[in-house]
């Protein structure tokens, strides 16, 4: 993301377009510098899967097969045409392919120039990777499986010392652990450097981090140490991204345990996450009055906290939770601050004795329901429309300690009470990267579909089952679509058939001990060793979708589609070679390859042809109307384009 703003800063990008949804005008917003740099990313794609495949397969016409694929598929043209971070993963991902695979062709000049700087750019390349989107790990255990291999038979080779297969493996430490930790490291530290200030996402961080923030309210400001009866306080949940203890006036819907005021755990700053902290024996109406003296609040104190805007008690009993079972429900309970036992909390610091002082921000908290004896906390789990999709917030029986049960008080109004500094709350760096991680992987796993958008599941990607629409939703819109160019991702998938059963041919072949000519020797190692790995790739870049829980979209498949590309170029390649081997004159051999090389890239051509309108634009009636030039193009019911 960095790096789109650098390239909107360097060409006279101001910063104020707010990129809120797909087909927005830019009016008079500067944004071509941005979107020329990821279409010159996205475009790096083609010659370096072009180098990749040349140097995997040694194949002139392999390499030239997969340049033609990814020049002329629609999907890779449109996502590199807008401002994305999938050009720019897709980029570093090919370029830690591509150095991955000349480093290893020269296996035979160790640590000359060249080596070091392919197993350098390597590690350039993943720590780029890794910088765009959680997805580059893919590309980096790719890379490790083919560094503990090659580790591996190096360790087999005699005649190797043991203080030269040390330094082997210090190379590779350095260049590939060391040196990619330390420039992502660098680059958090531009990041937070550059985006130091206030956004709406504050609420997904620590109080902590907060105060960092330029524009947040706990940034070089001062409040109240220790809390008092009378306070009006903030509570933060001490789970990564848990919320604000929030309540409003909406009420738990019929069959949600008792239809009594929600209470939710909210990301965001908000008036409803004000509560006020009262004795729970009497009011605290005296204890506003500038003269009356401060009370503070101790630990093991039992305490009510009564929600500013609608003067409802925090309230527990034993209904059960809406999401979590075995959990006690949390509500909002009373009129104007008067309710029952139930709404009686005992205060209790991790670490204190009995009768020691709260501090704001500092003191991690827990809250024990008296009645009950369960703990308030922050489930996690979100909750339905009806409750706005906040954060589940129950009372939980089991008396483990978890971030999920510990809060701290943030926000702190008392004027009867001498402020300090927040200073002392600033975060080390190692502090700042491992919580921004934190927020990150609970906010990736926790994203849902938003309304009207259109999800996929892992299955229906290879197939081009269903595209996405990228702008534009009826017949007067100018309309771009997502969708793979058809003929080339079904050849792309038979392909993968094909290799997998010329694979087991030629492993059986082998193990038969079949006498083979010099030509068929090198093409079962292309086979078996080229396509091993570009097949390892596009497994590891595609199966982990299926064990994920969170929402997913067609894009997310092109990282393996590239890979999938490029065995087709080899597997293909392969297989005319293997058609005219078998064939005489070798003038006939010649023309069976190139035919069918040619045939390949014709049939590649028309298909864009055809399907082009897809990434440049369509305008007039919508696919599925039968007088739409579009309309013959829909082989597919679930294409809405």
């Amino acid at each position: 993301m960095m790096l789109i703003g650098l390239a909107g800063y360097l060409s006279g990008y101001d910063g104020t377009f707010p990129f809120q949804k797909p087909g927005d005008r830019y009016e008079q917003h500067n944004y071509i510098g941005m979107r020329g740099f990821c279409a010159f990313l996205g475009s790096c794609l083609v010659p370096f899967a072009y180098l990749t495949v040349l140097e995997l397969s040694k194949s002139l016409p392999a390499a030239l097969l997969t340049a033609f694929i990814l020049i002329f598929d629609t999907g890779c043209i449109t996502l590199s045409q807008y401002i994305l971070l999938d050009p720019i993963l897709m980029f570093f991902l090919m370029g830690a392919v591509l150095s991955m695979v000349k480093c290893n062709s020269r296996a035979d000049r160790p640590f000359s120039a060249s080596w070091w700087f392919w197993l350098s750019l390597t590690g350039v390349s993943l720590a780029g990777a890794m910088g765009v989107k959680f997805v580059g790990l893919f590309v980096v255990l790719l890379v490790g499986l083919n560094t503990i291999y090659d580790l591996w038979d190096l360790l087999g080779n005699l005649s190797l010392s043991l203080v030269t297969f040390g330094k082997h493996l210090l190379a590779r430490v350095l260049c590939l652990i060391v040196l990619p930790l330390a420039l992502y490291t660098a680059v958090f530290a531009v990041h937070f450097a550059v985006l130091n200030r206030s956004g709406p996402g504050d609420g997904f961080f620590s109080s902590a981090f907060q105060s960092q923030l330029i524009g947040n309210n706990l940034h070089n400001v001062s409040i109240p140490e220790h809390l008092a009866y009378g306070s009006v306080v903030t509570m933060k949940n001490l789970r990564m991204a848990g919320g604000y203890l929030h309540s409003h006036w909406h009420l738990y819907p019929e069959g949600v345990g008792a239809r009594q005021q929600q209470v939710t755990a909210y990301l965001h700053k908000d008036l409803n996450n004000l509560w006020i902290i009262k004795k729970h024996d009497s009011d605290t109406a005296d204890l506003s009055d500038p003269s009356s003296p401060v009370e503070f609040v101790r630990h093991g104190d039992i305490i009510r906290l009564e929600h500013k805007e609608t003067s409802r008690n925090l309230h527990s009993h034993q209904h059960e939770a809406p999401l979590t079972r075995k959990h006690f429900q949390v509500t909002g309970y009373g009129i104007n601050g008067t309710g029952d036992s139930n709404d009686f909390w005992r205060i209790e610091v991790v670490g204190r004795k009995t009768g020691k002082l709260i501090k704001v921000l500092r003191s991690r908290v827990r809250l024990t329901h008296v009645a009950t004896g369960c703990i308030l906390g922050s489930s996690g789990k979100t909750l339905p429309k009806w409750g706005w999709e906040q954060v589940e917030v129950t009372c939980t029986p089991y008396l483990k300690e978890t971030p999920n049960s510990l809060w701290n008080f943030e926000d702190h109004i008392n004027p009867k009470l001498p402020n300090i500094s927040l200073d002392v709350l600033k975060p080390s760096f190692a502090e700042i990267l491992l919580e921004s991680h934190m927020v990150m992987i609970r906010g990736n796993s926790g994203l849902k579909p938003k309304d009207n958008e259109v999800t996929s599941k892992p299955w229906h990607w290879p197939i081009n089952y269903q595209g996405l629409r990228f702008s534009g939703v009826n017949e007067t819109d100018y309309r771009v679509y997502l969708l793979g160019n058809p003929v080339i991702w079904w050849l792309n998938l038979i392909t993968i058939g094909l290799y997998l059963l010329i694979t087991v041919c030629t492993a059986v072949a082998l193990k038969r001990g079949v006498q083979l000519t010099s030509e068929l020797k090198e093409l079962s190692r292309v086979v078996l060793h080229a396509g091993g790995q570009i097949t390892l790739g596009w497994l590891l870049h595609y199966l982990p979708f299926f064990m994920m829980g969170r929402v997913l979209y067609f894009h997310h498949y092109f990282p393996a589609m590239l890979f999938s590309s490029m065995l087709t170029g080899i597997t293909w390649d392969a297989l005319l070679r293997f058609c005219a081997v078998f064939l005489s004159p070798s003038t006939t051999a010649r023309k069976v390859h190139g035919g069918g090389f040619l045939a390949l890239v014709l049939l590649i051509l028309y298909s864009f042809y055809l399907f082009h309108p897809l990434s440049y634009g369509m305008i007039g009636p919508m696919a599925s109307n039968p007088s739409s030039p579009m309309a013959g193009l829909r082989w597919m019911d679930s294409w809405e384009f």
